[in-house]
């Protein structure tokens, strides 16, 4: 069972028969998606609705009406639902308060850089500034003293 065998072979017999041979073999593990649907437990219901409506004509032809009797949720599951959504909204503020932390500490970082790339800045134009100003003054004294010769 589950293997298969298929010959082909050619019509001369004086000449080496040509043979193809496919086997193929049933992998005997149960599939893994397979398994968790068979896990799948029916859960109770969260809402549960007055008997009147038995049939699927009732439900579907089911209007609200001020007569009509509401469904009550059961306290139980409706705590659990809260809790549950509670529990994924903490955990996505969190994940976005480290992601706002961790962009507040490349702003800072990047911060720093630029401070220290304008003081680096400023530094180097004080000193051109002073080597320009004493330049200056040396041309005059130079300009001075090859007039007096």
């Amino acid at each position: 069972m589950g293997s298969s065998e298929s010959t082909l072979s050619t019509s001369q017999s004086q000449e080496p028969v040509d043979k193809i041979t496919i086997v193929s073999e049933r992998v005997e593990d149960v599939d893994p998606l397979f398994e968790r649907l068979k896990s799948l437990k029916i859960a109770t219901p969260i809402l549960t609705s007055s008997p009147v409506k038995n049939s699927l004509t009732d439900i579907i032809m089911w209007k609200s009406s001020s007569s009509s009797v509401p469904g009550t949720l059961n306290p139980e599951v409706l705590l659990e639902l809260f809790s549950i959504y509670h529990d994924c909204k903490a955990k996505k503020i969190s994940q976005r308060q480290g992601e706002m932390e961790n962009k507040i500490e490349v702003a800072d970082a990047l911060a720093v850089k630029v401070l220290q790339h304008f003081n680096f800045s400023v530094s180097i134009m004080r000193t051109t500034a002073y080597h320009l100003f004493e330049g200056g003054g040396r041309r005059v004294e130079r300009k001075a003293d090859r007039g007096n010769q």
